[in-house]
């Protein structure tokens, strides 16, 4: 790097086509950068804010997925110990009796197919 090419030097001075800027011209630059600052400040905490609000509610999903899986544990091993209290009951139970098929579902009576067959629009 060539000496004096350092544009943070204090005796640097760059090179302007014309007369220096105005004052105003450095004070709405100065007003700009600061106004830009604030805003990416802003910008920046808001982010944050965010970040920590969705860490937060993570944490709450995860405290209630554990009462969740606690509670289906829990309702699993009662339906499991009640459906073995209900077999060892069933032999000892004289209200059920086995039923066979046909008595749950009666068969058809043949003349309600025949009733059906009988209509025209079956007879094609």
């Amino acid at each position: 790097m060539a000496q004096g090419s350092d544009s943070n030097d204090a005796s640097y001075k760059s090179p302007s086509p014309g007369s220096r800027p105005s004052s105003s011209d450095d004070v709405k630059k100065v007003m700009r950068r600061e106004k830009n600052r604030i805003a990416a400040q802003k910008s920046r905490m808001r982010q944050t804010q965010k970040a920590d609000s969705l860490h937060l509610e993570s944490e709450n999903l995860e405290k209630e997925n554990a009462a969740l899986r606690k509670e289906v544990k829990q309702l699993t091993e009662e339906a499991n110990y009640l459906s073995s209290v209900l077999s060892s009951h069933e032999p000892l139970c004289t209200g059920l009796t086995p039923q066979t098929p046909d008595l749950l579902y009666p068969s058809h009576q043949s003349s309600y197919h025949r009733q059906h067959i009988a209509v025209p629009h079956y007879q094609r």
